[in-house]
């Protein structure tokens, strides 16, 4: 076991280092001085050149030659399944293509940032092109004959297929367009009006990160322009954002973000800085937090306690009562913003994403078309038009990060978030009860101890099966929504 023991030793210290790497990309979003952005982009060059050079260290590939894998330990299996997978991949990636990635991509951030306050796609797409450009060039390193997006999927969902989630897509948008059409058909709610202090909105936030498990002993929460979550184990950073007129962004993405960051926290402790020592994929990283956010979060049962929460905190903000706080937060309106969509168009943004990053990594798209195309495909799904870019094309951080193929495991985690409650709804019979006292402990109990302990243990799916009990689909997720928004708005 010699070789094992070295080769894990080794790892510790490279996942330490993705550690810090990750720790300057927190910074860079929260507290770094805009005019730092050129000397960051040379430091996340050096550092991620440092780690590419580990992942593809010789000695790695001699050590995994050494090591019988009939004398591993299923742990220990799985941990030299990530160690293999990592290394294949990144022995194909040239270690000039990696550090440029990085240096590119951190020089991106600040340039999608003013161009998205300054409503000017023009002023990010060079710079985009840079990044498609250097991805396509990873992707045909990785792929050899194979599709290149799914090269770059596979960094967020282990196995991960195009072709799989256009099916599983597919059939989910009937359902969801049908739903979305009658719900719109009744009169919604109308917006509050009232201003809510951004102090006390962040401190109702930390209020409900902590009500949700979030750990401040080992976490932090500051403000963003976009709301993330970084680091794992005993260092875990999440950001939200404030909106005087909307507490909802602030709270619900609060919510969302400690589902990511109390997933990583609750990683069993023995595989710390290990490759276990992570969510098993995005998609079912997005499991947590869709379900924290929506199931948990947006049910009539808590919005109740909320309600009283806000009531307590700002005093009379213009709602009558509890039902009508529910019909509030559920709102179902036409809007821009994926990240304040409601639940049933929420994934309709998604799928969009989905298709126009497939088209710009396949050379189907050029990224000077990139606007005209988001625009005419948001006015045929949604059926008016974008007003301003910052409200379209600019307004997510995930190309400009170079994060392409992250967008479908929004949609594949609230798939996944669909059998996980329902799961959850049978084995945890009062948890109504409980959400209405505020009080998520046995749901997040039952998440942690179903889906979050596990960590990388085991293949993306087989955590979700294993979970609920039942094969992954789509019908879970419809039920659910389905059910919820034909009561709220009293349709047959």
């Amino acid at each position: 076991m010699q070789a094992f023991e070295q080769l894990m030793s080794f790892q510790r210290d490279t996942e330490a280092l993705g550690q810090v790497a990750g720790r300057q990309g927190w910074d860079q979003e929260t507290m770094m001085p805009r005019g730092s952005a050129e000397q960051r982009g040379e430091e996340m060059a050096a550092l991620e050149h440092v780690l590419h050079e580990r992942r593809t260290d010789a000695r790695v590939g001699d050590w995994l030659g050494q090591i019988d894998d009939a004398t591993l330990s299923e742990t220990d299996a799985a941990q030299l399944r990530h160690i293999r997978r990592s290394f294949g991949r990144a022995t194909k990636v040239p270690a000039r293509l990696a550090a440029e990635i990085a240096r590119t991509t951190s020089r991106a951030q600040v340039t999608w940032i003013e161009a998205r306050a300054n409503d000017d796609f023009a002023a990010f797409a060079p710079v985009l092109k840079e990044i498609v450009a250097l991805r396509r060039e990873e992707g045909a390193a990785l792929a050899g004959n194979g599709s290149l997006y799914d090269a770059l999927l596979d960094d967020y969902e282990t196995g991960g297929k195009a072709a799989d989630l256009e099916a599983m897509f597919t059939a989910l948008r009937p359902r969801l367009v049908a739903l979305r059409e009658a719900v719109l058909e009744q009169s919604p709610p109308d917006r509050m009006t009232h201003s809510f202090e951004p102090e006390l909105q962040m401190a109702l936030s930390r209020e409900l990160a902590a009500a949700f498990g979030y750990d401040f002993s080992r976490g932090r929460l500051d403000k963003a322009v976009h709301p993330f979550s970084s680091g794992s184990g005993d260092d875990v950073r999440i950001t939200t954002r404030t909106v005087d007129t909307d507490p909802f962004n602030c709270f619900y993405s609060t919510i969302h973000e400690v589902g990511h960051a109390t997933y990583e926290q609750n990683v069993d402790p023995a595989f710390r800085l290990t490759p276990l020592g992570r969510g098993a994929s995005m998609g079912v990283h997005e499991s947590q937090s869709r379900i924290y956010e929506n199931q948990l979060g947006r049910s009539r049962a808590f919005t109740g306690w909320l309600y009283k929460r806000m009531r307590d905190t700002f005093g009379d903000f213009g709602i009558a009562d509890e039902e009508a706080f529910y019909r509030q937060v559920n709102r179902l309106h036409k809007g821009y913003i994926r990240t304040e969509a409601d639940e049933v168009q929420y994934n309709l943004h998604v799928l969009l994403r989905f298709d126009l990053e497939r088209k710009i990594i396949s050379g189907e798209l050029a990224v000077d078309d990139l606007e005209e195309a988001w625009n005419a495909r948001f006015e045929a799904d949604f059926g008016y038009a974008v007003d301003r870019p910052s409200n379209g094309v600019l307004q997510d951080v995930h190309w400009s990060a170079g994060m392409f193929g992250y967008f479908p495991t929004y949609t594949l985690g609230n798939v996944y978030a669909g059998c996980l409650h329902e799961a959850l709804r049978r084995d945890v019979s009062d948890l109504d009860t409980q959400l209405s006292r505020g009080n998520t402990a046995a749901a997040t109990a039952w998440l942690r101890e179903a889906v979050q302990h596990h960590g990388g243990l085991y293949p993306p799916r087989e955590v979700i099966e294993r979970a609920s009990g039942q094969p992954v689909s789509e019908e879970p997720l419809l039920t659910y929504l389905e059910d919820k928004f034909r009561g709220l708005y009293g349709l047959s």
